[in-house]
C-alpha cells in the first residue's frame, strides 16, 4: 500500500509541478503581451490582467504539493535540529497532521467558494465564471493532501539538508 501511494504521489506531484510551470510561463507571457499592448500599441488588453492574476493563483496552488514533498512548506527546521531522535518522528506526525488540516480546510471551504462563486463573472472576461478561478483551492488541497501523506510516510528533508 505504502508503495502504491508513494507511486501516485510521485506522479501527481509532477504534474502539479509541470502545470505550475506551464501557469508560471501563461503569467509572464500574459504580462509581456500586457506591456505591448498598453505602452506600444497603446490599446490595453484588460483581460490580461485578470489572467495574469488568475493563473498566478494557480501556479500556486499546483506549487504547494512540490513543497510539502520536499519537507520545505511548514518550517520546523530550528525546532527540528534540538528535539531529541525519538521525538523527531512524533514532531513530524504532528506537522502532517497540522498540515493536513489545513487542506482539508481549504478543501471543503474552497470548493464551497468556488460553488457559491459560478454565478459571478470575471471581470473582463464576462464569459468565464468565476468558479474556474476559486476551484484552484480546492484542487491544489488534494494535490498537495496526497503529497503531505507521501512525505509522512517517506520523509525528505530538503530544506534541512540545504541549510548552512
Amino acid at each position: 500500500m505504502k508503495a502504491l501511494i508513494l507511486t501516485v504521489e510521485r506522479w501527481t506531484t509532477r504534474l502539479a509541478l509541470l502545470l505550475a510551470c506551464l501557469m508560471l510561463v501563461v503569467a509572464s507571457s500574459l504580462g509581456v503581451f500586457q506591456i505591448v499592448t498598453r505602452f506600444v500599441l497603446e490599446q490595453p488588453a484588460e483581460w490580461s490582467e485578470v489572467l495574469i492574476r488568475f493563473s498566478l493563483i494557480w501556479m500556486v496552488f499546483f506549487g504547494i504539493p512540490t513543497a510539502f514533498r520536499q519537507g520545505a512548506m511548514v518550517s520546523v527546521d530550528a525546532l527540528y535540529r534540538y528535539v531529541p531522535a525519538p521525538a523527531k518522528r512524533v514532531l513530524d506526525v504532528v506537522v502532517a497532521l497540522a498540515a493536513l488540516t489545513l487542506m482539508l480546510i481549504i478543501l471543503w471551504w474552497g470548493y464551497d467558494y468556488a460553488v457559491r462563486g459560478r454565478v459571478q463573472t470575471m471581470a473582463g472576461l464576462e464569459e468565464l465564471s468565476m468558479f474556474w478561478a476559486y476551484i484552484a483551492m480546492p484542487v491544489g488541497a488534494v494535490f498537495s493532501i496526497l503529497a503531505i501523506v507521501a512525505n509522512t510516510l517517506d520523509p525528505r528533508r530538503m530544506e534541512l539538508e540545504t541549510a548552512q
